[in-house]
């Protein structure tokens, strides 16, 4: 009896200290990433990479911020997305507020392969340097729906699938063979919280940010030893027309804010929440939310009262 007892001591010694190193770790990387402005690579490592920034989905939220600070970092950049008229005031903000050149090119992201030629045209002469895959949107009218429980399903799902996939993988094929060539370049894929666990009622969305981010993690080992960082960034809310009714506070980051802050992990780590309060959810979440909870319906109910709840407060 005493060896048996023996052996579960050593056992859950051997798990304490486990626990204690993962631990520690979190801490070590979090400050490392987030905390500590002398690792940061600066805006000069930036503009070494090439002279152009491309950023889908470049109007509004996070790839508009990402626009913007890339610019104000010294890059031009080439507007993407599917309104002219607002690429084109983007555009004029952009050289106005920041004196970069810019591009636009008027895509629709949920069509097919053929907008790829197009885009691959307005960019073959450029020395571009950095790629953001920020385009993508959310499945049938509310976030919070059974898979087939929106209109016209068959062809909500193709959208989806053709702008929050499709695209990521289409402008990786066209950026990438010339970063190749030139052995440096960045490409930052923006996945989501949403990729790190399987999300009833949001099943679409999770589901094709979790491909971004299998996809981008392995791709940056792939071509890490030709010179190009690949960066996952997986946000939790960041207050944008996406996420309607959530408005910045101590969870819910501004689109300025989250892209400076990612911006400033480029380099350091090629798998980031993108700012120190989203880690630190990311972190709690296994704690606060069980993915065996989140697959109860007493667990949905839960998620759906806090979100109502938390878009109440932000009004």
């Amino acid at each position: 009896m005493e060896s048996r007892w023996d052996v579960l001591s050593a056992l859950g010694a051997v798990t304490c200290v486990w626990l204690l190193l993962q631990a520690m770790w979190a801490v070590a990387r979090g400050v490392y990433v987030y905390l500590l402005p002398q690792v940061r690579r600066g805006a000069p490592w930036l503009r070494a990479q090439g002279a152009w920034a491309v950023v889908t989905g470049a109007t509004g939220g996070i790839g508009r911020a990402y626009a913007h600070e890339l610019a104000r970092r010294g890059l031009n950049v080439v507007l993407i997305s599917r309104s002219l008229s607002k690429l084109e005031q983007e555009a004029k903000d952009i050289e106005r507020l920041h004196g970069r050149q810019t591009r636009v090119i008027q895509a629709d992201f949920t069509r097919g392969p053929e907008i790829y030629t197009d885009i691959a045209a307005g960019l073959q002469d450029l020395d571009i340097g950095v790629l953001v895959n920020n385009v993508g949107m959310v499945y049938g009218e509310s976030k919070l729906k059974r898979t087939l429980e929106c209109e016209n399903p068959g062809q909500s799902m193709t959208d989806l699938v053709n702008c929050n996939i499709m695209s990521v993988v289409q402008m990786t094929r066209v950026v990438l063979p010339s970063m190749v060539t030139r052995r440096r370049g960045v490409i930052i894929n923006i996945s989501s919280v949403a990729s790190l666990r399987s999300v009833p009622f949001f099943n679409m969305y999770a589901a094709s940010k979790a491909f971004v981010r299998s996809f981008s993690n392995a791709l940056a080992t792939e071509y890490r030893p030709y010179g190009i960082t690949v960066q996952t960034v997986s946000p939790a809310i960041v207050a944008t027309n996406m996420a309607n009714g959530f408005k910045p506070g101590l969870l819910v980051m501004r689109s300025e804010d989250f892209a400076r802050e990612a911006l400033d992990t480029l380099g350091l780590s090629s798998d980031v929440s993108g700012c120190l309060s989203h880690a630190l959810q990311v972190c709690l979440m296994p704690f606060l939310m069980p993915q065996w909870l989140l697959h109860t319906q007493w667990g949905y109910r839960l998620v759906k009262q806090n979100l109502n709840k938390l878009k109440e407060d932000n009004k």
